[in-house]
């Protein structure tokens, strides 16, 4: 449902109003038009004078928290595929909110447009009371709005509002390749070695941006992660979440009962889709103990223009998962890598035995995707898409996942080695040393 402001014919019913002064009349009028219910505006919008009606309350954060405490405003994104619209990615409770509008407002001339939000929570819930939402709010037709607000009734001062600007209207930036999110980085992280090392794979394998929204790390690793940034490859989006929700670091409700799993990670991939979707020709959704691992080919590139080219209406390309468990090590004396012993972390060098897949298990995967083509996604899958998916063949590529091992008590020798990781370790162990080499050299020490 859409309405908007409509100007108020005011007449005068006695002689006391007839000699009102002009300011308080003017000033009757702009009370009138906020405090109109939604079943007396029109459709058309009206253009009101350009007063302060555009000056909302700038949003300075990445999450912006309503006055109702249940819905939390993460970025609007314009997105016109499909019909003229904003697309809100949101947080709200799956219960609790049952309206929200959209206020547009033309900083030119002062014309606002109000349309009812249509609130789609995302079916990847896992039972959380809170979850990642797409607040869908249909925008004017005759004109592109620039910024918008979202409230949850039709009526009230938009000075008093937070004030979103609306982002891919006029999609800028470079254009690079591949895109990895990494969400969410929480926990004080420190596994700052495997981080290194991820880091340097992923440009070996043709990386032009790493998107990590970031919950908490320890101080080494908020080092290394300026290092990348100066580097002008990492892209850090503060992820303060747990200041507004009582955050699970399970994927289930019933493991952890708090109000939203994973400290939001659904959500965060979901912003990170849209916030690269006309800067990058794909995303890999990852985390960053993950890595997709070509095995037919040598980098990122060559993969997908060959899968692409096999699959020109695909949009979503899933890689089986494969747990390589830290606690099993392979000898790597040929490899020269004493002087990362002082580091913090996992060494995935020393990790080439993967964990064979059990029967009645399903095995998770993760996703290279055509931004453009994904409407909503989860962790493992999209749950809307305008393409269809392709389970990519193990022998393509792997996500190659080292960390605890899930089947603890499975033997050695009923493990799978794959060295495929080592056709890499010249260009690895290189890079890798230098920039712990430069962080130390910054540090004086790394830790």
């Amino acid at each position: 449902m859409s309405s908007c402001w409509k100007k108020s014919n005011v007449v005068a019913g006695i002689s006391v109003a007839i000699l009102m002064s002009v300011t308080s009349l003017s000033y009757f009028k702009k009370i009138n038009f906020i405090s109109m219910s939604v079943h007396e505006m029109n459709v058309s919008s009206m253009p009101i004078p350009n007063t302060n009606f555009c000056q909302g309350i700038p949003a300075n954060s990445i999450i912006t928290p309503l006055k109702d405490n249940r819905t939390f405003i993460i970025t609007p994104y314009f997105d016109n595929r499909k019909n003229k619209m904003t697309r809100v990615i949101s947080i709200v409770h799956h219960k609790e909110v049952k309206e929200l509008y959209c206020w547009f407002c033309h900083p030119a001339s002062g014309e606002i447009h109000i349309s009812k939000a249509e609130i789609d929570v995302h079916s990847d819930r896992f039972d959380f009371p809170y979850g990642a939402t797409d607040l869908k709010c249909l925008e004017p037709e005759d004109w592109d709005p620039r910024y918008v607000s979202i409230h949850w009734s039709p009526t009230g001062d938009i000075n008093q509002l937070p004030l979103f600007e609306i982002k891919n209207r006029d999609p800028e930036g470079s254009l690079v390749e591949f895109t990895v999110c990494i969400s969410t980085m929480f926990g004080e992280y420190n596994n700052v070695l495997q981080f290194v090392q991820s880091m340097e794979m992923y440009k070996i394998l043709g990386v032009g941006r790493v998107v990590i929204y970031k919950n908490s790390c320890s101080p080494l690793m908020e080092k290394v992660l300026d290092f990348y940034i100066a580097e002008g490859i990492v892209e850090i989006i503060p992820w303060p979440i747990d200041s507004y929700l009582k955050v699970s670091s399970y994927w289930h409700h019933s493991m952890d009962p708090k109000d939203i799993g994973y400290y939001g990670q659904i959500t965060a991939l979901n912003d990170c889709v849209y916030r690269n979707m006309y800067k990058s020709r794909y995303i890999l959704l990852n985390d960053a103990d993950e890595i997709i691992l070509p095995g037919k080919y040598e980098d990122w590139k060559t993969m997908m223009q060959n899968l692409q080219g096999q699959h020109p209406e695909a949009g979503v390309f899933l890689f089986e998962n494969h747990i390589f468990p830290k606690t099993v090590f392979t000898p790597t004396d040929m490899f020269n890598t004493s002087s990362w012993n002082a580091v913090p972390g996992v060494n995935i060098l020393q990790h080439v035995l993967w964990e064979p897949e059990q029967k009645y298990v399903d095995n998770p995967r993760k996703m290279i995707i055509d931004p453009k083509k994904v409407i909503q996604t989860s962790v493992h899958s999209v749950l809307q898409a305008y393409g269809i998916s392709i389970h990519v063949p193990v022998d393509v590529a792997l996500v190659y996942h080292c960390r605890t091992p899930l089947q603890k008590n499975l033997s050695r020798f009923l493990l799978i080695k794959d060295t495929t990781l080592w056709k890499y370790n010249m260009s690895l162990i290189g890079n890798v040393s230098k920039v712990l080499q430069q962080i130390a050299w910054k540090t004086k020490e790394y830790s």
